[in-house]
């Protein structure tokens, strides 16, 4: 009986964190000096209400489902606050098999997603398309969803199984191989990629690194020319 009334009594609707506007800045600095990722993305991100900050400093990744017109249903929070923040997790109420951390990216905003790229986490989906922008020089040439999901049990698998060309960009370690195999029984199109690095966010790291060098290098071989 007592599972029959749950049932029927509505889940109440989700409610994102509250913006605290004032906190942007220092959860913007966060995500582009900390994170590497490119200030101009991140705005594009904020402005699309796709991330935020909250009154505790976290940087709020709003999680949707993949509707035509996407609803918030749940968040995930990063904390930025301090130097070694630790802090992550879900706002109470998030329904993860429903709602998930996404964007598109390439081709026209009205064409069909041709590729999917299922990541961990939010920083590591901002980065992975990062580093495929720094590479390319330029958007996806094919229309691209870029997906947060940290546990194969929240796959939208039936939104997923016509895609395809699906890339599981899970981290190299143990579990990451492991929710890989399990995508991969799930979507058996799937293809796995790995990264070089511990995560995509400390591989696009290294790679602005690696940029930042070849400048100083190719600046310092300029400067020996013209004297």
């Amino acid at each position: 009986m007592a599972a029959e009334i749950i049932q029927l009594e509505p889940r109440t609707p989700f409610q994102l964190p509250v913006e605290d506007k004032a906190k942007w800045s220092s959860v913007s600095n966060y995500l582009t000096q900390k994170r590497g990722i490119p200030s101009n993305f991140v705005e594009l991100l904020h402005k699309r209400g796709l991330v935020y900050a909250d009154d505790q400093q976290n940087a709020v990744f709003v999680m949707r489902n993949l509707g035509e017109e996407p609803q918030a249903l749940g968040a995930f929070l990063r904390g930025t606050r301090g130097e070694n923040n630790t802090f992550k997790g879900y706002e109470k109420g998030t329904v993860r098999r429903e709602g998930w951390f996404h964007f598109r990216l390439g081709g026209q905003p009205t064409d069909p997603v041709e590729k999917v790229v299922l990541l961990k986490s939010p920083i590591d989906a901002v980065s992975f398309a990062m580093l495929e922008y720094q590479l390319r020089g330029d958007v996806p040439p094919n229309r691209t969803l870029y997906m947060a999901v940290d546990n194969p049990k929240s796959l939208p698998v039936e939104q997923l199984q016509n895609i395809p060309n699906l890339q599981v960009a899970f981290d190299s370690d143990d579990s990451g191989n492991a929710a890989a195999r399990v995508v991969k029984e799930l979507l058996p199109q799937s293809k796995r990629l790995k990264c070089k690095a511990d995560d995509w966010n400390q591989q696009l790291l290294d790679y602005g690194q690696q940029l930042k060098q070849q400048n100083q290098q190719q600046q310092e071989q300029d400067d020996e020319l013209s004297l």
